[in-house]
């Protein structure tokens, strides 16, 4: 089949202490499903790990409420090294996640309660909506973004990922990429302005909001909600490489994954485009509880996106119910009271 993408699936974040860092994601956005929760080698990413395999223990959790997850990640044979700098605005990599707000201003005060710290004001966008920036404990920006798409209501006040802000050195070239390859096909907008650096300042920028047309399809479409991939470049200055000399895995925002189908089209158009996979799992990966096919593409920056092909998920852990995927219509949405029995294995503190 052609390819299709679903939305984005989860943001792959790197940690000291997966425990901990769980234990304040959950509270603070409400990623308290886990989807699989694994301990093993990761032996297909020597790529970018010095050639070395290192283990880690990993959980894809999410908030039911909708949005794509966190593959919050940990080695447990490596000490993780952080930024050489403190990530800024810009900077070349996933410098935030965008996460859904049903309140931008009570999400100010919950934050802060939260013990995250404020880096600007609310600000009002080009499309007219609002957003602040916060650093969390661990020291990751996130932008927690004013959103009107939800695949269900709940109590908590924020949703699921909603997007990522990708700092680039070239606008244009990385845009071909992502809008024309991956399908982050709709222009929300594209400006040249001042924006907030997170230390008081302004700074000269040039940024594209790219957005997915239409509903979301595939099984898991209407639970990861209409996704945007925000690109930033920053103009008279030379933002930092957030993951030079480090390895996949160490601390912060490691890749952006997209859930998609139709992975061998993309490998033959992704090649012919020069961004040919650097890592692929070729027929199925298998993370203990859900498998599938996953791969690797570089943008222009180096900045790491993984791809997933979805093969079989828990639903029901304690009951051993699984679904497999391979045999149904890809683009229609499984119904919405089997995805919402992924509730049933909720983390409750």
């Amino acid at each position: 089949m052609a390819y299709q993408l679903n939305g984005i699936q989860q943001i792959g974040i790197g940690v000291e202490d997966l425990e901990s860092s769980w234990k304040w994601y959950r509270k603070a956005f409400g990623m308290d499903v886990p989807i699989f929760q694994d301990k093993a080698e990761a032996i297909l990413m020597k790529e970018y790990t010095g050639g070395e395999v290192y283990s880690r223990h990993a959980v894809l959790a999410m908030n039911m409420q909708g949005g794509g997850g966190f593959e919050i990640w940990q080695f447990t044979n490596r000490t993780p090294i952080p930024p050489i700098n403190q990530v800024q605005w810009g900077d070349l990599g996933i410098f935030a996640v965008k996460i859904r707000s049903k309140n931008i201003e009570e999400s100010v005060h919950w934050m802060e309660s939260c013990g995250s710290k404020q880096l600007t004001p609310i600000i009002i966008h080009p499309d007219g909506n609002k957003s602040f920036f916060i650093r969390d404990p661990f020291d990751n920006v996130f932008e927690i973004c004013e959103c009107h798409s939800w695949f269900s209501s709940g109590k908590h006040l924020h949703g699921g990922v909603m997007g990522v802000c990708i700092g680039v050195s070239d606008l244009q070239t990385s845009k071909a990429l992502y809008q024309d390859l991956l399908g982050f096909s709709e222009l929300a907008y594209h400006k040249e302005e001042l924006c907030y650096n997170w230390e008081g300042g302004l700074v000269k920028t040039k940024r594209a909001l790219l957005t997915m047309k239409g509903k979301n399809p595939g099984a898991f479409g209407a639970l990861l909600c209409p996704a945007q991939i925000e690109l930033v470049q920053v103009m008279g200055t030379k933002p930092n490489k957030i993951f030079k000399n480090r390895f996949w895995g160490d601390l912060g925002f490691i890749h952006c994954c997209l859930d998609i189908n139709g992975t061998s089209y993309l490998r033959d158009q992704a090649q012919e485009n020069g961004f040919a996979f650097t890592v692929d799992s070729e027929n199925s990966f298998d993370m203990g509880k859900a498998a599938g096919h996953f791969c690797y593409l570089e943008d222009p920056d180096g900045t790491l996106i993984e791809l997933v092909e979805t093969h079989k998920v828990p639903i029901f852990e304690k009951l051993n119910l699984f679904l497999d995927l391979r045999t149904r219509n890809p683009e229609k949405n499984l119904p919405k009271l089997l995805v919402k029995m992924l509730g049933l294995n909720r983390v409750r503190d």
